[in-house]
């Protein structure tokens, strides 16, 4: 099983963006350091709007172009730091993933083109008390996927 961590100011990035976008989606792509056998921490993540109630597409230039600069910064170190996966928010339904959500992550890894060995999703809301809400999925090439552990890093 996975573990994908979220730091504290990536998590601080995630909730002013659920805030700006109410309660339409919003969402991007996670980029990612590989810090232990199984453990993944987000260490960038692009934000787009222009997602609908129940909906949300990614702006893929965009997305690339964030991906091409985070990979120039870290050296272009892939074994530890790449393309992690996609995020987005469910402000108004469960933070699982939808028939539509699986369908589009596992068309992601199965593409030869991203050359990915998994992708992670995590999906997010705010709660009434204005926290994270989310969840962690991993997809793999073979079709299969699991759920995985979010960690929300919290104050030393």
């Amino acid at each position: 099983m996975l573990t994908v961590s979220i730091p504290l100011d990536i998590q601080k990035t995630l909730r002013k963006a659920l805030k700006a976008a109410g309660t339409d989606e919003c969402g991007g792509i996670l980029m990612g350091e590989h810090t232990g056998p199984g453990h993944f921490a987000v260490r960038h993540l692009t934000v787009q709007g222009g997602g609908r109630f129940a909906s949300f597409v990614r702006q893929t230039q965009s997305a690339l172009r964030a991906l091409g600069k985070f990979c120039r910064k870290s050296g272009h170190d892939y074994a530890r730091f790449n393309y992690l996966g996609e995020w987005h928010s469910h402000p108004s339904f469960s933070v699982q993933p939808s028939a539509t959500d699986h369908q589009s992550m596992l068309e992601i890894v199965k593409d030869v083109r991203v050359s990915a060995n998994f992708v992670v999703l995590l999906i997010f809301k705010l709660s009434r008390q204005g926290e994270l809400e989310g969840s962690a999925h991993t997809y793999l090439p073979d079709g299969t996927f699991a759920q995985s552990v979010l960690a929300l890093e919290s104050n030393p």
